[in-house]
């Protein structure tokens, strides 16, 4: 079991696969792991310039816009991350051109490796209470807002403030979630397969 706060402000950079920019890690398994031998990765991006997504085969993509206009993808069908359709998925082998729609945006992608896990990322306005229970793996991403105050399973509280992550790993029972005033953030979920 293990619960820790990861600041995307002090966090790891790591060059992109195809050396075309630089990510945030923000938190990998197996500890250690390279862009080759994870199981899942959780990180942040800033795309500054059009061009194309690194390849990684047998791996699950979720892509959430943090910050900026957005992203036209051309997916088989050609797709627009933004403000109305903040979250999307994809294969990682899928050869992936991104266009700017109006300037750069910052990116949140969680990874993980098909067949191993299933994952699930979810966007969420806060405004007041909310609550859920816990994943095998759970990040929880404060994007921008109020701050986010997390109640535990323990009964231990933290706080989140722009740009800091909650990561539980073999948490069991509920969490809360509250805000003061309109928190926007991301929820990342991940669950062994026949576990």
């Amino acid at each position: 079991m293990s619960i820790r706060i990861i600041d995307s402000r002090t966090t790891r950079q790591v060059p992109w696969k195809n050396g075309q920019g630089v990510t945030l890690e923000l938190a990998i398994a197996p500890p250690g792991a390279g862009l080759e031998d994870f199981d899942w990765r959780i990180s942040s991006a800033k795309v500054e310039a059009a061009g194309a997504f690194s390849h990684f085969p047998g791996i699950d993509r979720s892509l959430a816009l943090l910050s900026g206009a957005g992203l036209r993808l051309n997916l088989p069908e050609p797709v627009i991350l933004d403000a109305s359709n903040p979250v999307l998925s994809f294969a990682g082998e899928l050869d992936v051109q991104a266009e700017l729609l109006d300037g750069p945006v910052q990116d949140f992608n969680l990874m993980s490796r098909r067949g191993r896990w299933q994952q699930r990322l979810e966007y969420s306005e806060l405004k007041g209470e909310a609550g859920f229970d816990c994943s095998e793996v759970l990040f929880i991403y404060c994007m921008a807002g109020s701050a986010l105050d997390c109640l535990l399973p323990d009964g231990s509280r933290m706080q989140l403030t722009d740009g800091q992550g909650l990561l539980l790993e073999q948490e069991a029972g509920r969490c809360r979630l509250s805000s003061s005033g309109t928190t926007r953030l991301l929820l990342a979920r991940l669950e062994r397969v026949g576990k």
